[in-house]
């Protein structure tokens, strides 16, 4: 998953965007959608703010997590 920003990558999505992103980064990483949900929820942070703020998934650990649990082959490799 990822997030493109102003910098190129951001370090954070929203989870409606995470959301959009994972029938096919289930497709992809050949996983079911639920588990591709499960992992994004444990890479979702609450409000940054207390009550200000909006819950964002921290991109970096979720594509972390992809890795150890089901990692993309090399394609043309």
């Amino acid at each position: 998953m990822g997030g493109h920003g102003v910098s190129g990558l951001d370090p954070q999505i929203s989870p409606a965007y995470a959301e959009l992103q994972t029938p096919r980064v289930a497709r992809e990483r050949g996983m079911s959608e639920e588990a591709v949900r499960k992992l994004v929820a444990q890479c979702t942070s609450g409000r940054g703010l207390g009550i200000l703020g909006e819950p964002a998934v921290n991109v970096v650990e979720l594509n972390a997590a992809l890795d150890r649990t089901r990692p993309v082959s090399a394609k043309g490799a």
